[in-house]
């Protein structure tokens, strides 16, 4: 028994676990929050669940030589607690349940889901190595919340500024989730976007990005009427900027990790700002 628990824990570690469960978690929030009932939120969190588990495994199932020439040992297929083999095949099967679940929610919902799904397989597959990379992330993080939308009871037309918000969100995430494995790559042959900008560039990518969804999403909460004070919705941006600042600032350490926490800080609230969309998405 204990081989098969150790096993399943290091297959769990190998999916990406962070960015899996906070993505997952994220449309999980948006379903409830657009009126979903029960059985239609964990259809949604099982769509999204699983199509993020087959991107994160395919993406260790692929790097694994790479992880290995730069010595990533915390990765559990480079430390031989999980087989390359065993993390291909559950990306396999997890994109598989993937098809049905997304249908689940409507053809059109569904479809567009898949499609978000397949630009991280597509992203996973080489473009992260292009200059290209940052638009699987774009198609991605524009889709999820249009996917919730129209699979919510009445079929409701999401908003332009939805997938907007979404999209910056997720382009600003991209430039921020590579930062602290810039050197890694970059030995191992991975030149994306971000590499090409370099850490100072990527920086200031993933702050302006994230601070254009804020101010496009705090725009469309105030015009449709959500249910947030105005004053706090409009102190968001300005929170957002004075923590970038902060961050920056404190940044200029050697080895300091502030640009790249207070970048996370901003997604949060970027993250809250369409949650709290969430009500006003589907109409009375």
């Amino acid at each position: 028994m204990r081989p098969v628990v150790s096993g399943a824990l290091a297959l769990a570690r190998s999916c990406h676990p962070e960015p899996t469960v906070a993505v997952t978690l994220l449309v999980t929030a948006l379903a409830i929050t657009t009126g979903r009932d029960l059985s239609g939120v964990l259809i949604v969190t099982a769509a999204v669940l699983t199509g993020q588990l087959s991107i994160g495994w395919l993406n260790d199932h692929l790097d694994a030589a790479r992880d290995r020439a730069v010595g990533r040992t915390d990765k559990p297929v480079v430390s031989g607690a999980v087989s390359e083999r065993t993390v291909g095949v559950a990306a396999a099967v997890a994109a598989v349940a993937c098809v049905p679940l997304s249908l689940a929610s409507g053809w059109l919902a569904g479809s567009l889901h898949l499609v978000a799904v397949g630009a991280g397989l597509v992203y996973d597959l080489g473009v992260k190595s292009t200059r290209w990379s940052v638009l699987p992330y774009v198609v991605c993080f524009g889709l999820l919340p249009v996917f919730v939308v129209l699979g919510a009871p009445g079929s409701p037309a999401p908003p332009w500024w939805l997938p907007v918000g979404g999209a910056l969100l997720g382009a600003g995430a991209h430039f921020a989730n590579v930062l602290p494995d810039l050197d890694d790559d970059l030995v191992t042959g991975v030149r994306g976007l971000p590499h090409r900008l370099g850490a100072g560039g990527s920086r200031l990518a993933a702050a302006g990005l994230l601070l254009t969804a804020s101010v496009v999403l705090v725009a469309g909460v105030l015009s449709a009427g959500a249910a947030v004070p105005v004053p706090l919705a409009l102190a968001a941006p300005v929170v957002a900027a004075g923590v970038l600042a902060a961050g920056f600032a404190a940044g200029r350490r050697p080895g300091s990790r502030a640009p790249f926490r207070a970048v996370m800080v901003v997604a949060l609230i970027d993250v809250a700002l369409l949650v709290a969309a969430g009500p006003v998405l589907v109409g009375p």
